[in-house]
């Protein structure tokens, strides 16, 4: 070969070459963040919230699955009912019972009334009859007894309505009771979110305190992230942040900065290198806007991987490649 030709094709490789180190070098620094940004590595989380039972019961069906979309007071679940509605046609007669005692108690009390009545003008009679001694010390002791004796039925008697009407209110409650129970029976999503776990089927006995589902709450979904203590102290609650995930590089999530740890700590060995695990770090808390969630952010999974970036510094814009189409408003 011809060595002026092989001096222009090494001249022509290194020509691509040079392009190709400028380019590189470009696009690297076009992403390289300045002081006013930090960053940290993590994964997406999501708020978790499990659904469980108050009482043990069976389980009489199951309304979601797996993977579901569920919206606030859905209804998720259901527990037999059978025992407690039993219980409640009980409750019910006892309180029915109670009334009717509370009836015979009243009715009780005007007999005594009336037999109080009677003793007081036996005695006034009496009294009479001894001052003209017409009857017997004794008699007029037996009728002030009988006098005594009135007034201490009249007043049980009393007593009696009294504790009717606790009884009542007794029985009414156990009916109120055993309605909130029955109402416990059905379990509702207290979040709109997705369904992480079912956990039991339809027809399985539970215990209380049996969780039956876990959500995931879409609206607080967040990143961890690890910042130096040079970095930190910059960080305020309420900053703007950025998320990148690695499935979807080129589109920035707009998120505020939710927490900040008050004490340092050392990297936990899962975030960086020996190295980097022996230096002081904060966990800071990324929070993505709710706004984003509202606009199609359903699809988002927890355990996604990406960087957080943070901005230390409100006057410096975002670069290009984290900017979002709108601006969001601070959260303090």
């Amino acid at each position: 070969m011809n060595k002026s030709i092989l001096k222009k094709l090494l001249f022509g490789v290194l020509v691509v070459g040079g392009f190709i180190t400028y380019y590189m070098l470009e696009n690297l620094n076009s992403n390289q963040l300045s002081d006013a940004f930090s960053s940290g590595n993590g994964r997406l989380e999501m708020t978790e919230v499990d659904i469980a039972t108050k009482y043990p019961g069976r389980v009489q069906k199951v309304f979601v699955q797996e993977g579901q979309m569920v919206s606030k007071g859905q209804l998720m679940a259901k527990l037999d009912t059978k025992e407690l509605e039993a219980r409640l046609k009980q409750t019910k007669a006892m309180v029915e019972q109670a009334v009717q005692q509370k009836e015979y108690s009243k009715a009780i009390v005007v007999q005594r009334k009336s037999e109080l009545s009677l003793a007081k003008k036996n005695l006034e009679r009496s009294k009479s009859l001894y001052v003209n001694k017409n009857i017997s010390l004794v008699q007029l002791q037996q009728d002030e007894t009988k006098l005594k004796s009135a007034k201490a039925a009249l007043s049980a008697a009393k007593a009696q309505v009294v504790s009717a009407e606790a009884s009542i209110e007794a029985a009414k409650a156990q009916v109120e009771t055993i309605k909130v129970n029955i109402e416990e029976t059905s379990l509702y999503a207290p979040i709109e979110g997705r369904v992480l776990y079912k956990l039991v089927e339809s027809g399985e006995i539970v215990g209380s305190g049996t969780k039956l589902y876990t959500l995931l709450n879409l609206t607080d979904t967040f990143m961890t992230i690890f910042l130096p203590t040079a970095d930190a102290g910059r960080v305020e609650v309420g900053s703007e942040a950025r998320i990148v995930v690695d499935a979807l590089p080129d589109k920035p999530i707009p998120a505020f900065v939710t927490f900040v740890s008050p004490e340092a700590q050392f990297t936990p060995k899962e975030i960086e290198t020996d190295k980097e695990r022996a230096k002081l770090m904060f966990r800071i808390k990324v929070k993505v806007d709710p706004k984003i969630i509202k606009d199609g952010f359903r699809n988002a999974k927890s355990g996604l991987p990406g960087v957080s970036y943070v901005r230390l510094d409100d006057s410096t814009p975002w670069p290009e490649y984290l900017s979002v189409e709108e601006d969001i408003k601070r959260v303090k």
